[in-house]
């Protein structure tokens, strides 16, 4: 058995990180789900939120991703979505800017994008 998960968080147009990990949390539909070295096979739905990565070497990657899913099987996590930013790609103003309009349409959808942006920020600080 591996002692690291091989992980892949991809977007509709590119990969936005890939490399071995510790350990991953996301937030699905049923929760927040924290995923370990030798995690029992599993496909859930993503929903906005949060996704951090713990890589063996480096600092956290810190993410906010829209709906997608999220795989995984022996030791390799596949996380997509159809937008992913890292947390150094945000513009906070632009997202506070983006939560105040949603929030005006009473969008949940978009203010529920627009919270993990700003969340996705304030966690990497």
């Amino acid at each position: 058995m591996t002692d690291v998960l091989q992980i892949e968080l991809v977007a509709a147009d590119r990969v936005v990180w890939s490399g071995e990990a510790t350990d991953v949390i996301a937030r699905t539909v049923d929760g927040d789900l924290g995923i370990l070295v030798n995690h029992a096979p599993l496909l859930s739905l993503l929903t906005e939120g949060v996704v951090k990565i713990t890589p063996v070497e480096g600092d956290a990657v810190i993410a906010a991703v829209e709906d997608g899913f999220l795989s995984v099987a022996h030791n390799r996590v596949s996380i997509l979505s159809e937008d992913t930013y890292l947390a150094g790609e945000i513009d906070v103003a632009a997202a506070k800017t983006e939560l105040e309009a949603a929030q005006a349409a009473d969008d949940e959808v978009a203010i529920r994008r627009a919270d993990a942006k700003i969340r996705a920020v304030e966690m990497a600080s």
